[in-house]
């Protein structure tokens, strides 16, 4: 709290009106599900992103990031910008679209951000970066609505206006999170609900340190492959309108008219959503074990069919493995580089944390960032003087 009102201070010369924080979050499960209409599941984190914002008595826009510079743009022209900026345009979509929604805004702002997250490591800045955005403006400028009104404007501005198709999945777990649960969304419907685990469970992030940067990455390219294996599926089912309406029987009797790399990519979708619905059935019966299993096997998906995996992530997730008291473990995000997650018991310490860094420095010459996290608060408001998040209502 002390550390965004310092900093915005520093830059502005005064005092901001309202502070908003929104957590990372991990992809449990549910791997490029979100934009093909499935089920995803997912934990908010209790690192994220926190803004802080004044009105102005003009109509600019300054933004400051503790990491990335300062930008100054104009309320009257809202445009993605390129570069070292780059990073403005999520809370730049993020004002366009609630201007579109109906938020009136008649002078601009002043913004601070500041962050604890790591960039590039999949846990999801960017839609940490525009919930904290939405949050804060809303209550800047007198905008009321809901949660998850907030998570579709967030996921709409990243879609529209930074030109990343992804669904729903990482707004939605940012600010749906709760303590010791994971929050499951089905995408097609977009509901949200949690899902309990044991508090005495631990998520482990590895960060390989290679960095991915979806919006020039593959990730479009297996968005593009994903739709034109659902054309393909539809000519003989028209009745599925996404690709995770698929059933396996349905798939396999198209193989033929996919070939071989769309038919990989779709059985990735539909194993991926069928893997989703086995960690409830797991979780629900306390089965730990069927869990990491579960785990492993998207992962083994993500890097024979989706492709989604790189060297690295595969060398995280076999070297945590071998340690005792892993459950299981996989790529966490979009992938192309990032992280790699490991669900494990209490007792899996920062030693044997430290022997898979250290393998994997001996192995790639790379530093893996550990970071040892639980599940926590989803987004909300923050009290000037209290570290209290206020979520909005549902």
């Amino acid at each position: 709290m002390s550390e965004i009102k310092a900093f915005f201070l520093k830059n502005f010369g005064c005092e901001p009106e309202q502070l908003a924080f929104a957590p990372g979050r991990i992809e449990f499960i549910g791997n490029h599900t979100d934009y093909n209409g499935g089920l995803v599941m997912g934990a908010a984190l209790a690192e994220g992103i926190t803004v802080a914002v004044k009105r102005r008595e003009d109509r600019s826009v300054s933004l400051a990031s503790e990491g990335s510079g300062s930008v100054a743009i104009s309320l009257d022209d809202l445009q993605p910008l390129k570069g070292a900026a780059f990073w403005t345009n999520y809370p730049i979509g993020v004002t366009k679209v609630l201007i579109e929604t109906g938020m009136r805004m008649s002078v601009g702002y002043d913004m601070a951000v500041t962050s604890t997250l790591p960039v590039g490591a999949g846990m999801s800045s960017s839609a940490a970066l525009e919930l904290a955005t939405a949050y804060a403006l809303s209550a800047l400028y007198g905008f009321e609505t809901g949660k998850a009104e907030l998570a579709r404007i967030s996921r709409k501005a990243e879609n529209e206006f930074v030109g990343m198709p992804c669904g729903i999945l990482d707004q939605g777990v940012s600010a749906f999170g709760q303590p010791n649960s994971l929050v499951r969304i089905d995408c097609t419907a977009e509901t949200f609900f949690t899902h309990s685990i044991p508090p005495d469970t631990r998520f482990w992030i590895f960060n390989s340190n290679v960095k991915h940067a979806l919006v020039d990455s593959a990730y479009k390219d297996r968005y593009n492959e994903c739709r034109r294996a659902l054309a393909i599926l539809q000519k003989k089912y028209p009745e599925a309108g996404t690709l995770t309406g698929i059933k396996r029987e349905q798939l396999e009797s198209c193989k033929t008219e996919l070939g071989d790399l769309l038919f990989r990519r779709a059985s990735h979708i539909v194993g991926e959503n069928d893997r989703v619905r086995a960690v409830e059935v797991a979780l629900e019966s306390g089965d730990l074990v069927a869990v990491g299993q579960v785990l492993n096997a998207s992962h083994e998906s993500s890097r024979l069919n989706f492709q989604n995996s790189i060297e690295v992530l595969d060398f995280l997730v076999r070297a945590v493995n071998k340690q005792p008291d892993v459950y299981g473990a996989r790529l966490t995000g979009g992938g192309f580089g990032g992280a790699v997650m490991a669900f494990t018991g209490e007792s899996f310490s920062e030693e044997q944390a430290n022997e898979v860094a250290q393998a994997y420095q001996n192995k790639f010459g790379i530093n893996a960032t550990i970071i040892q996290t639980s599940a926590s608060h989803g987004a909300g408001l923050l009290g000037l003087d209290s570290e209290t998040v206020q979520q909005a209502e549902s």
